[in-house]
């Protein structure tokens, strides 16, 4: 990791595409202008985090499913042998 100190006004730049200025420097935090071509994705990191949070989310564990899948089994032989027996 890079540690930079700057003012503002001042830029950092990243390769020959991306430049960072300082913009205004406050107790609550720093304001950043971020120049840089349109393909390239800029997110800042609580949102990115949240993403992956709502994808797991989304993603059923295998044993859960396992889970279910035995249960559903279960539950469709019973029913099966109760059709069988009326």
């Amino acid at each position: 990791m890079l540690i930079l100190r700057r003012k503002k006004n001042e830029s950092i730049l990243i390769g020959d595409n991306i430049r960072i200025t300082i913009i205004e420097c406050a107790s609550d935090g720093v304001r950043l202008a971020i120049d840089a071509p349109k393909q390239i994705s800029i997110l800042r990191e609580e949102l990115s985090e949240a993403e992956k949070t709502n994808k797991t989310a989304l993603t059923p564990d295998i044993d859960s499913v396992r889970m279910f899948q035995s249960i559903f089994k279960q539950k469709r032989m019973e029913s099966d042998k109760t059709e069988k027996e009326d």
